[in-house]
């Protein structure tokens, strides 16, 4: 990563099930950061996890940038072993925004929280999740943008629904992009990075503005 000038986003996965059986992640990633010189806040680094106890155990042992990843539907795993009521909507919410901003520097969101869709996978209106974290004073990255039809609204999807390769196909990605950078969106999860930097040099261009603002 170093010598391509590119950063990296490391995720903590299953903490606490590996907690339970003597095999911590956050000391050894927080180690193997330092051991490179990635440990302060202005390094090319975002640490993420689905869970949040590890994410506050994680702000008092690295200045590198924390993401409160947050999914669909349930609660935290470690929630469900804590017996704590709370689930993930609950952290979408702005005061459960302001709370994660008490320890992670962003929310990783499903991007259904963004911008919803009906039970015919049309979309919804854009919810206020943004301008929310925003004003708790974190960044955005939802996730995970895909290029196929069976990843995108109906608002998004090409091709003849009668076409057994329809799902497989590649939709309008980039008009779904281009909705959440309008939308503000600091970054998001790409399995088509080239499209996702395209679509984003398309719509910045359409506003006047520099590439990645």
């Amino acid at each position: 990563a170093k010598r391509n000038g590119v950063g990296i986003y490391p995720e903590t996965k299953h903490p606490t099930y590996f907690d339970s059986i003597g095999l911590s992640l956050e000391e050894p990633l927080v180690a193997t950061l330092g051991a490179n010189g990635w440990s302060s806040k202005r390094a090319p680094v975002f640490i993420q996890s689905f869970e949040v106890a590890n994410l506050i155990d994680l702000n008092r042992m690295t200045e590198a940038a924390l993401v409160q990843l947050i999914n669909s539907t349930g609660k935290p795993y470690d929630f469900v072993v804590s017996g704590d009521p709370r689930t993930y909507a609950d952290m979408t919410t702005p005061a459960g925004l302001r709370e994660i901003a008490r320890y992670a520097d962003g929310a990783g969101p499903n991007k259904n929280w963004i911008v919803p869709r009906d039970s015919a996978n049309r979309l919804l209106p854009p919810t206020s999740f943004v301008r929310d974290a925003h004003r708790a004073g974190l960044v955005v990255h939802p996730w995970t943008f895909r290029n196929e039809n069976s990843f995108l609204p109906e608002d998004f999807r090409q091709g003849n629904p009668a076409s057994p390769a329809y799902l497989g196909a590649t939709g309008n990605a980039p008009a779904e992009y281009a909705l959440f950078y309008e939308l503000g969106v600091d970054g998001l999860f790409s399995d088509n990075p080239d499209t996702a930097v395209a679509a984003r040099s398309e719509w910045a261009g359409k506003r006047g503005g520099r590439d990645g603002d």
